[in-house]
């Protein structure tokens, strides 16, 4: 096995497989996921008025938000103005975009085999429960 000793930059020792990983961000789409992505979403270009900021730089700063959970005014500059990603997340969302694009996503894994149906979970932190059923003893249990 050949270890190469990566390049020299600024006087910072980087490794081979850190310099094959620059530009690629933490929560942006892969070009394999925008291409599955972008035929399911409105035209880059409307029919009338200006056009719109590109659509996978306005995702990427949606998933940005969703994923880190800050609020809307700490989104990166790189990802456009934040009134316009914001904006755009609550328009396609009453307009039921979101809903489409999961149907049309998850059809599309179904038709490949790549989706099984049998298979489901629940995240029980989002449920609330009644506070009796945060495990308190109760009189007569068993072991209590």
């Amino acid at each position: 096995m050949r270890i190469g000793l990566g390049r020299v930059c600024k006087g910072v020792l980087v490794s081979e497989a850190e310099h094959h990983l620059w530009g690629v961000r933490r929560y942006e789409l892969t070009d394999e996921q925008w291409q599955r992505l972008a035929p399911l979403l409105p035209p880059q270009r409307p029919w009338t008025g200006r056009p719109n900021h590109n659509h996978r730089t306005i995702i990427n700063g949606i998933l940005w938000v969703l994923r880190t959970g800050a609020p809307w005014a700490d989104l990166p500059e790189r990802y456009g103005p934040a009134g316009t990603v914001s904006s755009r997340f609550y328009c396609w969302r009453e307009a039921g975009l979101w809903q489409r694009v999961l149907e049309a996503l998850q059809a599309q894994a179904d038709a490949a085999g790549r989706l099984d149906w049998d298979l489901h979970f629940v995240d029980a932190s989002v449920v609330r429960a009644h506070q009796h059923a945060a495990g308190a003893r109760r009189a007569g249990a068993i072991g209590g």
